[in-house]
């Protein structure tokens, strides 16, 4: 592999890592939307208009799956977290093969 090769890898490892710091709204969750049925006998909500939906995020805590409510004001904040999260594991695909390529290289050490 050539130098300027190298160089270009070891760049856009520190690009990729400087992208991480602007994750901050980063969800490690599950979005799902629910639709609900009601107790009163009469309610729409019978003959198939389900009430909702209503927003959450599953995550695991203590190894436990939890639902999360999530306010309609805060949708798009929690789904931008979500996102962000989805490509926080895609950051880390790409840094993990560039360091990977660097360690083929022997040039693998921190900068």
């Amino acid at each position: 592999m050539s130098n300027a090769k190298i160089v270009q890898l070891i760049a856009r490892r520190k690009q990729l890592l400087e992208e991480l710091a602007s994750f901050t709204q980063l969800l490690h969750g599950t979005w799902i939307e629910r639709y609900s049925v009601c107790s009163r006998k009469n309610c729409r909500c019978h003959q198939g208009e389900r009430h909702g939906p209503r927003y959450y995020v599953v995550v695991n805590e203590d190894g436990q799956q939890r639902q999360k409510y999530i306010p309609l004001s805060q949708v798009p904040a929690a789904i931008k977290g979500i996102e962000q999260h989805q490509r926080l594991q895609a950051v880390v695909d790409e840094i993990t093969r560039i360091n990977l390529e660097l360690i083929k290289e022997r040039v693998y050490a921190d900068e």
